[in-house]
């Protein structure tokens, strides 16, 4: 038999070894210990954004006591981890619950096609090196595959970038080993890994400049949490952990709230601590005062300030301008000034992708994404034994993903307690107004929604970012309502084989 004609058999298929796929095997390790399940990872890691990013300074930009898991413990001192403690912390989850030898690496999901006569999934794999394809089937299809592109990042043409003597760099793609030292180096952009990157290099670098056309809301936030310090010396890990995380959700949804309800105000306390960070003089109202109101972008967080104090230091600099053209020696400006560069950072966003264009067909009628709608945050409209993971944007994106799998780990039981072999959402207002599941403005976002399923206005279609509307939704409600739709267990012979070890082939059963 060839590998075309190879097939595996398993009950839940998970797509994507990073943070929502972890969680989720998580999950049905602990809540559903009967189901066989398989992860599938295009990379060769785990890890997702945290292993593939590798620039200076890279790490969290939300508070790792709300970005970890909920079920298992931060216990770092430094409250914002880096790429690597990040990683070290997924392997660990991993080891300690045996998720190690259900995943598959080098294994890219081309399309996935569902069959009601049969209740299955089947799911071609093009593995890394090998030619034909390996098919795969499987009751239920989980993506945790993120919602960008992996493999190219945004970068804008830039006229006379040819010309340029110096090196180009998008962080999506660093080089490795890099060298920048005693270099000019210009970062294009004003986002979350523009002000990671002035403070990482600042002090290797000749002279850095982070070249905005707008200014971002900026806000410092301590390193380390000095309450976090005194609980875990008092209290068990664990206990410590779940009051810490609670403290910091509350504050950060706080935040945001009163972003919304009083933007004015809370524009005013950001620009002030911002000004108060900076030299005397310093042209904040230019380069640090945004013409958006608070959250109608996500904060980007400095720690400890320490974006701030590179700037104070005299080795990084603001310039608020638009590009003309890139020249030999470095970027002229609209303005007429020229900013001498080395080296050209072009941290302008990410390439919005939705479910890494894995093509999905039910019942032989393919599926386009934009015709879907978003139920309960976590499955698409007509589509039978699917669900997904988005994180949330104006909080730590991982407290979405454990709501998510806790909630389907319950709903298969569900389905176990009522012998049913599908679920699959159906919209019964067909006139409901259908909107984009991102509220958000910037460019890459807006670039990008087209692609993606929307949200609806009613009921369990409604999709807010919103961490209390979807713990009592997700994590309390019934699993069921009117507008999720069973069938039947079909007979068949029980899936239950599941790989062997955490090698780079795929356990064939013939």
């Amino acid at each position: 038999m060839n590998t075309s004609e190879q097939v595996t058999t398993t009950d839940v298929l998970i797509i994507g070894a990073g943070i929502a796929g972890i969680s989720a095997a998580y999950h049905l390790k602990k809540y559903r210990p009967n189901s066989s399940f398989l992860i599938l990872e295009g990379r060769e890691k785990i890890g997702g954004t945290w292993s593939l990013f590798r620039y200076p300074g890279i790490r969290s930009d939300s508070d790792m006591q709300s970005f970890a898991f909920g079920f298992k413990p931060w216990t770092e001192k430094r409250t914002f981890g880096s790429a690597q403690m990040i990683c070290d912390y997924l392997q660990e989850t991993l080891t300690e619950n045996g998720i190690d030898q259900h995943i598959q690496f080098n294994s890219y999901v081309t399309s996935a096609e569902f069959s009601s006569s049969e209740g299955i999934w089947t799911v071609k794999v093009k593995q890394k090196d090998q030619k034909n394809l390996v098919t795969l089937r499987s009751r239920f299809l989980l993506m945790g595959t993120g919602y960008y592109d992996y493999n190219n990042g945004y970068s804008p043409e830039f006229q006379g970038s040819e010309d340029f003597k110096g090196q180009i760099v998008h962080p999506q793609h660093w080089p490795e080993n890099l060298n920048y030292s005693g270099k000019k180096v210009v970062v294009i952009g004003s986002g979350a890994t523009a002000v990671t990157l002035i403070p990482a290099m600042a002090k290797d670098v000749e002279h850095i400049t982070m070249l905005q056309r707008s200014p971002s809301y900026v806000i410092a936030m301590p390193s380390v949490d000095p309450i976090a310090l005194a609980l875990n010396k008092v209290l068990s890990p664990q206990r410590a952990y779940e009051i810490i995380r609670k403290k910091n959700i509350a504050l950060s949804r706080g935040m945001y709230k009163l972003s919304r309800r009083f933007p004015d105000v809370m524009r005013r306390l950001l620009i002030a601590d911002v000004k108060r960070r900076l030299p005397k003089g310093f042209d904040v109202a230019t380069h640090f005062s945004p013409k958006y109101n608070p959250w109608d972008e996500r904060l980007c967080v400095v720690p400890d300030g320490d974006m701030f104090k590179a700037i104070s230091s005299g080795k990084a600099s603001v310039v608020t301008d638009h590009i003309d053209r890139f020249t030999k020696d470095g970027i002229l400006l609209k303005s007429g000034k020229t900013l001498e560069a080395d080296i050209i950072i072009t941290a302008t966003g990410l390439n919005m992708l939705a479910f890494s264009k894995i093509q999905l067909t039910v019942d032989g009628k393919k599926i386009d994404y934009p015709d879907t709608t978003i139920y309960k945050s976590m499955m698409l409209s007509d589509i039978p034994n699917f669900a997904f993971a988005f994180g949330y944007t104006n909080i730590a994106w991982t407290l979405k993903v454990d709501l998510v799998w806790r909630y389907f780990c319950r709903l298969l039981d569900y389905m176990d307690e009522n012998k049913y072999g599908t679920f699959t959402p159906v919209i019964a207002n067909k006139d409901m107004k259908r909107v984009p599941f991102v509220d958000l403005s910037p460019g890459y976002v807006q670039r990008g929604l087209a692609q993606f399923p929307k949200a609806g206005t009613e009921g369990p279609w409604e999709f807010q970012h919103d961490y209390e509307f979807d713990l009592e939704r997700l994590n309390k409600g019934p699993v069921v309502d009117k507008a999720l739709h069973f069938t039947a267990l079909l007979p068949k012979k029980k899936l239950a084989v599941v790989p062997e070890s955490n090698s780079d082939e795929l356990k064939i059963k013939a």
